[in-house]
């Protein structure tokens, strides 16, 4: 059993994925070829952004936006304790200090409360300036942007949407990475649209910004002259295979994928909700990609015994996220470290994540919640 089955996928799209390689091939155009631009304006019009600019990977993707505003030494960045590193490691990456704030104890998002006590507390200690707020989707789910907005225009502070993981969920049918002044997102082969390979976007409405963006993405170079460089930038280009496959990719996650993922995100909680663990949620109006399917068991199962017994039957899991971002070692001598984010730290004590991907069938998730249970019970 596949925690999220790629090889499916590819079964299923095989022909159209193997002629689209096929095509870059012949041709030979394996940088900047015309699949990058037209991918471009598909994720643009998917998202409902006049801008879309791909480049290497998710987390160039963040480091790239957080240049575009120049942010750097002695400016605040505010952060989700519950995530993966990246969203924290970008913005010290650029000089700046990452604040970690407490997650909601349901969605796992950042808690609105807790971020503008957060900026309170840095606007009093007067150590730093508050500039930018990262906001990640995290497991499918969009953050609570409407209350986070709010905050941002309360203290003139730039909103990041990080959509690593929400890529195809949404809010009252407005597209995750639109919320953001600049969203990202990642195309790892495991991400709700990935890639075979590493790949990511950045997404604004921002006409100037954009502008910057593709300079950054390519050595800082001036318009179309490659080789008049006006700025120092990153070599992060979406290479044009990836984009080939993302393009046959993409097509299916429109038509089938996002709807039969939740499908599957519907019988998990109809088999599990008897059992004495908490089911993932997801607001009202929300729909989740489901990039997790995260369950969180009572405080002081033995995890690790679950983990094995579920190995043993033939199913993987896995731990999102065994360390809060405060507690890293990269972060052990600087101010982050004095986060209080009691939420995370339960979180990271109790929540394990169950195989979940748009092509398991009913039967399937049944063999798992029926396992699950008897370990449990």
């Amino acid at each position: 059993m596949e925690f999220r089955d790629l090889k499916k996928q590819y079964q299923v799209l095989k022909q159209d994925i193997d002629k689209s390689i096929l095509e870059v091939c012949e041709n030979a155009n394996y940088i900047s070829g015309k699949q990058v631009a037209e991918l471009e304006k598909e994720l643009a019009d998917y998202v409902g952004v006049k801008h879309c600019i791909t480049c290497a990977n998710g987390t160039d993707a963040i480091s790239i936006a957080l240049m575009t505003w120049n942010i750097g030494e002695g400016d605040a960045v505010f952060v989700p304790d519950f995530t993966f590193f990246s969203s924290g490691e970008c913005p010290a990456g650029e000089g700046a200090t990452p604040i970690f704030v407490d997650v909601d104890a349901e969605t796992y998002n950042i808690n609105p409360e807790c971020l503008e006590k957060a900026v309170q507390n840095v606007l009093n200690e007067k150590k730093y300036v508050p500039k930018a707020v990262v906001a990640v989707d995290l497991f499918g789910q969009c953050a609570e942007y409407d209350r986070i907005r709010e905050i941002c225009e309360k203290y003139n502070l730039l909103l990041l949407e990080d959509a690593a993981q929400g890529f195809g969920g949404s809010i009252q049918g407005k597209m995750a990475c639109s919320f953001g002044d600049i969203a990202t997102t990642s195309f790892f082969p495991a991400k709700p649209l990935g890639c075979y390979g590493d790949g990511g976007a950045i997404f604004t409405d921002r006409d100037d910004w954009a502008a910057l963006i593709r300079s950054l993405c390519v050595h800082g170079k001036s318009g179309e002259d490659k080789y008049n460089n006006i700025q120092l930038g990153r070599n992060s280009r979406l290479d044009t295979i990836q984009a080939a496959v993302l393009k046959v990719k993409l097509q299916a996650f429109r038509e089938y994928e996002v709807i039969d993922v939740n499908k599957a995100a519907t019988w998990y909680n109809d088999k599990l909700k008897d059992l004495n663990i908490q089911l993932p949620y997801v607001k009202n109006g929300y729909v989740s990609s489901w990039a997790q399917y995260t369950i969180r068991l009572a405080e002081g199962t033995d995890r690790g015994k679950i983990q094995k017994r579920l190995k043993e039957a033939g199913i993987p899991s896995m731990i999102y996220y065994v360390k809060p971002m405060h507690l890293q070692g990269a972060f052990s001598d600087t101010d982050s470290v004095n986060a209080d984010c009691p939420v995370t730290e339960k979180l990271c004590q109790t929540v394990l994540s169950l195989p979940i991907h748009p092509y398991m069938d009913e039967d399937i998730i049944a063999y798992i919640s029926n396992t699950l249970k008897e370990i449990i019970r």
